[in-house]
């Protein structure tokens, strides 16, 4: 499968700002991709220029080593001749053809002889686990399986590079998870190379080997998924990936710092990274990394901990989302059994200082120390095995 490189990619509608601007990203071979941003990051955008579907303003294409578009040595290669297949939030499926004929029509257009289609045909609907509805048309389909069907047509032509536009926003909670499983049951199978975008975090998370991280046009981090979530690159990274996301507060005379509770956290962090003096601006912790102590108990010797008034607790059936203000502060942490505390009740909370995120005043992540720095080493060699 081909690897896929763009090289100082600009793409602007009108006189206003790009919406991709200036753009290198190499998309490894046999990956599964996920383009991952809010609304008008360029993620889209992006997809439609790997498939043709957009011409550059400037920059390079490559898929395998190949020009596809190249606004320097004026090459564009047509969006039928490169090999991809592409499925998007519309199903687009036939409605006056049955369930086959909708997976043979690329390769009819492709000539591919009768006999081959049927069979083609019925490899990737088998695949789909949709081959009991060969005659039934698209109206007699559920979104699920209409989607599963478009998978097939896709797959059926057996394309170099699958580019996937948000297939699965149209579908209910129950069916985005059961295709979240299917696509990467079909990677797993395949091997193809895939690019995914969506604005939803879950599935770059679960699905993705790699991914990439958008704004305003701009790759703002790349990396295997858990690498995204526990050493986000900068500040918006880590507020976009995390649900409820990261909690982030300024600290060290940065803006709205000062009180005794984001004072306490500069020293104590400070405590233990001495070299960070004057490059220290936001910290951020996961809601999931905070915890309340119970009455009691001691200090945790490796924890910042502080005291906190609880202003709410929202049960989400396997947890619970609780809201804290510390000083001027408001942080959310999750917890696992109910907290029994009551709206306005004092409660003692902690953090491991290792699981806290430190950027400067840029919002850009600060080195690790030495020892997490030798834990993400080990982490990315598991990772890499």
């Amino acid at each position: 499968m081909p690897t896929i490189t763009l090289s100082s990619v600009r793409k602007s509608y009108g006189s206003g700002p790009p919406a991709v601007d200036n753009l290198d990203l190499e998309i490894p071979d046999g990956s599964f991709t996920c383009l991952l941003g809010p609304s008008g990051c360029g993620k889209t955008t992006t997809l439609r220029m790997i498939a043709g579907l957009e011409s550059l303003n400037a920059g390079t294409i490559t898929v395998g080593g190949r020009i596809m578009d190249s606004t320097r040595d004026g090459v564009f290669v047509p969006p039928e001749k490169r090999g991809m297949g592409l499925v998007f939030q519309n199903y687009a499926l036939w409605p006056h053809l049955t369930v086959a004929r909708n997976v043979e029509f690329g390769l009819k257009v492709r000539k591919v002889k009768p006999a081959e289609r049927v069979e083609r045909a019925r490899a990737a609907l088998a695949m789909m686990q949709i081959d009991w509805a060969t005659d039934r048309y698209p109206a007699q389909l559920s979104g699920g399986q209409q989607q599963r069907v478009s998978l097939a047509r896709m797959l059926a032509v057996n394309p170099n590079v699958l580019l996937l536009d948000e297939p699965l926003s149209n579908l209910d909670a129950q069916l985005r998870l059961d295709m979240r499983a299917e696509l990467k049951r079909i990677h797993d199978e395949t091997g193809h190379t895939i690019v995914f975008v969506t604005h939803d975090q879950l599935e770059a998370m679960t699905m993705a080997t790699h991914v990439v991280v958008m704004n305003k046009g701009v790759v703002q981090q790349m990396a295997p998924p858990m690498e995204v979530y526990t050493r986000p690159t900068n500040t918006f990274v880590a507020r976009f990936v995390g649900s409820p996301p990261m909690n982030l507060f300024e600290v060290g005379g940065a803006a709205g710092a000062g009180d005794p509770f984001t004072d306490a956290a500069h020293d104590r962090i400070l405590a233990d990274r001495p070299d960070l003096a004057g490059e220290l601006a936001t910290v951020g912790a996961r809601p999931e990394g905070l915890r309340m102590l119970r009455p009691g108990e001691p200090d945790p010797a490796d924890c910042f901990v502080f005291d906190a008034a609880v202003k709410a607790a929202l049960p989400t059936g396997s947890s619970w989302t609780v809201l804290v203000t510390a000083g001027g502060t408001e942080l959310y942490l999750v917890a696992y059994t109910d907290v029994g505390a009551a709206p306005g009740s004092m409660v003692r909370c902690a953090i491991r200082v290792t699981d806290l995120h430190l950027f400067d005043a840029s919002g850009s992540r600060l080195p690790d120390s030495a020892a997490e720095a030798a834990l993400t080493e080990e982490n990315a060699k598991t990772w890499a095995s």
